[in-house]
């Protein structure tokens, strides 16, 4: 059984925007990029440093289909995750997206990943 989850409305989620959420004590991302939807959990793999909860504009922290880290400029890939330059070497986890009923729902991450 899958657990899809809304998280807001696809026209609240408006092109290059990003909505943050919290689901089980984890923070995820859900970004429209060019009307594609992504979502990945909100924490460095290198050093756990939340970047789009970072409190900084995210248009400052994502340039095209990248995800910068503001802590230490690691730099991840919004589609997979996985990470593009150091100081980070093990991806960030994504999520399932989908477009339900004019909803974006993402898969429910377990409790405690």
């Amino acid at each position: 059984m899958s657990n899809w989850l809304d998280v807001t409305s696809e026209a609240d989620l408006q092109k290059n925007k990003v909505c943050l959420i919290e689901i089980n004590n984890t923070r995820i991302a859900v970004i429209n990029l060019d009307g594609q939807y992504f979502a990945v959990k909100d924490v460095c793999s290198h050093e756990g440093f939340p970047m789009l909860g970072s409190g900084l504009d995210p248009g400052e922290l994502i340039n095209g289909e990248e995800l910068l880290c503001p802590r230490h400029g690691a730099r991840f890939s919004i589609r997979s995750g996985k990470p593009l330059c150091p100081p980070a070497f093990v991806p960030i986890e994504t999520y399932e997206v989908r477009i339900h009923e004019k909803m974006v729902q993402i898969m429910a991450p377990k409790a405690g990943k």
